[in-house]
């Protein structure tokens, strides 16, 4: 038995120093090693023997099945490393191909429309300022006319923080960005030209027309002799710069705490064109906007007199428009990271 064990393994390791490849490989440890090899019957046939010859017997083949193992994975890397040298040996690369191209990344769409509403405002001669997102409770409503028991509150669903103490009463995440504007009014003297974009954020559910943060532009002039004709000249210069040259505007009286009078202007339905639709539910018009007069009160907290000064104003959402224009039905679109959505703009 042990002269057998002897023959076996010469014999392995002679047929293993000539083979070449993987294929020939896995047919020699089928053959030696596999569950019906030859040593694999040797130790089957070890019941057989008397108890000696069974020790040694047995110890002789599992030291041969370990050596034929391992000159089996011994094998196995080299020719691996042969193989993949001779892989690479029978390609060339040109290394003056261009590279794998990535694909460009580009400017969010809600960030564009921001910059090109900044841009058409700019144009007219505002500047543009940004302000704090986290916001007392005076900016984003006491300077603008709305004390605590005003029904206005029950429209903005608020984000309350805890405020630290010596602050303008409580703080919270800033429901609109006309807050921007009552500290413009505080912090500048007239005249003032300036538009201020930023998110804004309301605790309310999410749906195809809501979610809890969004986008908005106020806008604020003061100036001797400003007429409600400045600002619709101002909005309807930007109706027709951002929706087209052929938009029809309308103007209707309106109620906004922080203007006397108030108004909201809308657009001709870019769908129907003014016949009616379920965009504009059949009205043929679109809001896009609210505006008016500055609140003398407004004006007189910030330090500005009213009796030398007027003063208009207007707030507008981003993403709306945007909506608008491109015919996008779901504001959550711009906030779920899919490419497939974003990529087209």
């Amino acid at each position: 038995m042990r002269e057998k064990l002897e023959a076996l393994k010469q014999q392995a390791l002679s047929e293993l120093g000539a083979i070449g490849s993987s294929r020939d490989l896995e047919a020699w440890r089928i053959r030696y090693l596999g569950k019906k090899s030859e040593l694999n019957q040797v130790l089957r046939g070890l019941a057989g023997l008397s108890i000696e010859e069974r020790r040694s017997v047995g110890a002789l083949a599992n030291s041969v099945k370990e050596l034929l193992t391992q000159a089996g994975e011994e094998k196995a890397n080299a020719i691996r490393e042969l193989e993949l040298a001779a892989e690479v040996a029978g390609k060339t690369v040109d290394i003056s191909l261009p590279g794998r191209p990535y694909p460009p990344g580009h400017i969010h769409p809600i960030t564009q429309t921001i910059e090109e509403m900044c841009e058409i405002f700019a144009s007219m001669g505002f500047g543009v300022i940004e302000g704090p997102e986290v916001e007392w409770d005076y900016y984003n409503f006491e300077a603008l006319n709305i004390p605590a028991e005003h029904p206005a509150r029950d429209s903005m669903s608020t984000f309350w923080l805890d405020a630290p103490p010596g602050g303008k009463g409580k703080q919270l995440l800033r429901t609109h960005t006309t807050a921007v504007t009552a500290r413009t009014l505080e912090r500048l003297r007239p005249p003032i030209r300036a538009v201020e974009p930023g998110r804004l954020f309301r605790y309310e559910a999410s749906d195809a027309t809501h979610v809890p943060m969004f986008h908005q532009i106020d806008g604020i002039a003061v100036d001797r002799g400003i007429t409600m004709a400045d600002l619709k000249g101002t909005l309807y210069e930007f109706a027709r710069r951002f929706f087209g040259a052929e938009r029809k505007v309308r103007f209707r009286v309106d109620y906004f705490p922080f203007v006397e009078p108030g108004v909201e202007m809308a657009i001709d339905c870019m769908v129907c064109k003014g016949s009616g639709c379920r965009i504009c539910k059949n009205s043929g018009w679109i809001e896009i906007l609210g505006a008016g007069m500055t609140h003398p009160d407004v004006l007189r907290r910030a330090g500005i007199d009213p009796e030398e000064y007027t003063s208009f104003a207007f707030g507008i959402g981003v993403e709306r428009p945007h909506m608008l224009r491109y015919g996008v039905d779901d504001i959550r679109l711009y906030f779920s990271s899919d490419l497939r959505f974003l990529a087209q703009f």
